[in-house]
């Protein structure tokens, strides 16, 4: 997989101390991204998914993990690394959120099975392209029209009860790269 970013704890990309993982790669290229560096994949980046889950296991050996989100650039640009991953993701939580600009109904029609192992593993998928006129401050999405799936019921509640209590926040995390700002953020952001 190409991978730009893995890190915890995200508190602003769903409920709970989640893991963040971040993949290179993205053919869309929607105006005002706040990601457009991670448009192109880049070799320094490939990970397998082994390496992941090293470093997954080591932060759970520390501290909990309540959840997964995973965006990008376009997660669903990578299916068959992806579907390996979140199959091995769902050992330490069931609650796998994913961002991808494509819509459900066009991931479904793809009739691949990596594609149809993550639609049966990720608990949310938030759907739809990055319109930034349709940036309009709304809870887990960069813009209006982008739709929030719960793909497994059991994890509806909790969603519920985040989508009602919680509002966009940003995030700094400190890297070897510099500073990395995370969440949802406002109409005019370039990352």
């Amino acid at each position: 997989m190409n991978v730009a970013r893995i890190l915890y704890p995200v508190e602003v990309l769903g409920p709970g101390k989640r893991l963040g993982i971040w993949v290179c790669g993205c053919r869309r290229g929607c105006k005002g991204c706040s990601n457009p560096e991670l448009w192109v994949q880049k070799p320094e980046y490939e990970v397998t998914v082994e390496d992941i889950m090293s470093l997954v296991s080591r932060i759970s050996d520390l501290h909990k993990i309540d959840g997964f989100t995973i965006s990008g650039g376009e997660p669903m640009d990578q299916p068959e690394g992806l579907s390996q991953l979140i199959t091995q993701l769902s050992a330490y939580s069931k609650d796998i959120l994913i961002y991808t600009g494509y819509r459900i109904d066009e991931l479904k029609k793809r009739e691949d099975p990596a594609t149809n192992i993550i639609l049966s593993r990720a608990a949310v998928l938030i759907d739809g392209e990055y319109r930034e006129e349709e940036n309009m401050d709304v809870l887990l999405r960069g813009s209006s029209n982008q739709r929030i799936h719960i793909l497994i019921p059991e994890m509806a509640e909790g969603y519920e009860k985040y989508l009602a209590s919680a509002h966009n926040q940003i995030q700094n995390f400190t890297t070897l790269n510099g500073v990395v700002s995370v969440g949802i953020h406002r109409k005019g952001f370039s990352g």
